[in-house]
C-alpha cells in the first residue's frame, strides 16, 4: 500500500494513526487527495469511504461538505452503514434478494425489510479495498469480489478511482470484469452537505435542485419499482426546472409518502446511453456552494436522508433526518426482476466501465 502523500497539517484535522486497523489480515488507511486550488479529500480504503471533502463557500471559508467519520472504529460501527461509501456489487435493492441469470435462481442475503440492499451487509462498504495513491490527487482502490459472495456469481475484479481535479471536480471512474456472468451496478453512497457539516447539520430543504430526468421510477411500500417508468410532469418529483427540495416533499403523494422522502430512481434524458451528460445540479443558498452531478449511467437515485437518526459523525457534526442530499448514479433498482430496465448483466469478455463526476462551485 502506497500512501506517501498523507499530511499532518491537512485541512480536515484527521489523523492517520486513528484509520490504521488490521481487518482480515488486510490494512485500513488514511488517504488526503489535494489540488492547486486548496480543496481536499479525505479517504479510508475501508469501504472507499469519504470522511471529509473540504469546498469554500462564497466567503472562502473550508469546510467538509460531506457526511463521514473521524475514525476507523466509527466508520466500521457507523449507525448509517454505507454513509459515503462505494456500494455493490449491486446498487438499490433486489426485490426479496432473488434474480435469475441463465435460468439460474440466484438468492442474496436479506437486509432491507423483504430485500437485498446495496450488495447485502458485507457488500463493498464493508471491504478493505487495495489502495495506491499515485498523485497528490489521485487515489486508485482495488477490490477481487469472490464468487458466491453474498450470493453473486463470479470472481469480479474491481478498480475504482478517486480523483480531485483542479476544476474541484471529485470524479470517480469505475472499470470491473467477471469470469462469469453475473449483475454489476457500482455507485457511490456520498451524503452531501453543502451548508458544511455542523452540530447539527442543517435541512437539505432550502437547497435548489435540478434533475435532468423527465421520467422516474415509482417505488411500492417496499421500495421496490413497481414497473412503471412514470413522468415527472405534474407530481413532486417534477425537478426539470429549479425548485428547493422542502417544497413539496411532505405533498401527501404516495410515491414520497413510500419513500418517507425523496428515495427515488431518476430516468436521466439521454440521447445515447453510456455517454458522460449532465445529471443533476443542487446549489446552497446560505453558503453558496454548488454541486453538478455528471454520469456515464442511465439513472440517479436522489435520496434526501430520510432516515438519518442524528448520530455523531466527523468532529462532532450531528446528522440530521434529511441532513444531506444522496446522488447515487445507477442502474435502476431491481433490473434483474424488469426485462425492460437497461440491463446490468455483465459477461465474460466484458467490460463494466461507469465515470461520475461530483463539480463543486460557487453562486454568489
Amino acid at each position: 500500500m502506497d500512501n506517501t502523500f498523507y499530511h499532518e497539517n491537512n485541512l480536515s484535522g484527521l489523523k492517520r494513526e486513528d484509520f490504521k486497523k488490521t481487518i482480515d489480515g488486510k490494512e485500513t488507511d488514511l488517504f488526503i487527495l489535494t489540488n492547486e486550488k486548496g480543496a481536499e479529500i479525505a479517504v479510508t480504503n475501508y469501504g472507499g469511504a469519504i470522511l471529509t471533502m473540504m469546498m469554500p463557500d462564497k466567503n472562502g471559508k473550508f469546510e467538509s461538505v460531506i457526511q463521514g467519520h473521524d475514525t476507523i472504529d466509527n466508520v466500521i460501527n457507523s449507525p448509517e452503514t454505507f454513509l459515503s461509501t462505494l456500494i455493490g456489487r449491486y446498487g438499490n435493492r433486489i426485490a426479496k434478494g432473488k434474480f435469475k441469470l441463465d435460468g439460474v435462481e440466484y438468492n442474496l442475503t436479506i437486509n432491507n425489510g423483504p430485500n437485498s440492499l446495496h450488495g447485502g451487509p458485507t457488500g463493498y462498504h464493508a471491504r478493505v479495498w487495495d489502495a495506491e495513491q499515485t498523485s497528490a490527487n489521485s487515489l486508485a482502490l482495488h477490490y477481487l469480489s469472490k464468487d458466491g459472495e453474498e450470493g453473486f456469481p463470479g470472481n469480479l475484479d474491481i478498480t475504482v478511482t478517486y480523483t480531485l481535479s483542479n476544476d474541484n471536480e471529485f470524479i470517480i471512474t469505475y472499470t470491473a470484469v467477471t469470469d462469469k456472468k453475473t449483475l454489476v451496478n457500482l455507485t457511490h453512497h456520498a451524503f452531501f452537505s453543502l451548508s458544511g457539516v455542523k452540530n447539527p447539520t442543517p435541512s437539505v430543504e432550502n437547497n435548489i435542485l435540478t434533475i435532468n430526468a423527465d421520467f422516474y421510477t415509482p417505488i411500492d411500500e417496499v421500495s421496490i419499482p413497481t414497473g412503471e417508468i412514470s413522468k415527472v410532469e405534474g407530481t413532486p418529483m417534477d425537478f426539470r426546472t429549479p425548485q428547493t427540495v422542502g417544497s413539496r416533499i411532505n405533498d401527501n403523494f404516495q410515491q414520497l409518502i413510500n419513500g418517507a422522502g425523496y428515495d427515488h430512481c431518476y430516468v436521466l434524458n439521454k440521447e445515447e446511453q453510456g455517454v458522460l451528460t449532465f445529471a443533476a445540479k443542487c446549489v446552497d443558498p446560505d453558503s453558496g456552494r454548488s454541486l453538478e452531478v455528471y454520469t456515464t449511467e442511465p439513472g440517479v437515485q436522489l435520496y434526501t436522508a430520510n432516515w438519518q437518526s442524528g448520530f455523531k459523525g466527523y468532529h462532532g457534526a450531528t446528522f440530521p433526518a434529511r441532513s444531506a442530499i444522496c446522488f447515487e448514479a445507477q442502474r435502476f433498482p431491481d433490473t434483474p426482476n424488469k426485462a425492460h430496465f437497461p440491463s446490468a448483466v455483465l459477461a465474460p469478455g466484458e467490460t463494466y466501465h461507469q465515470v461520475t463526476i461530483y463539480k463543486f462551485g460557487i453562486e454568489k
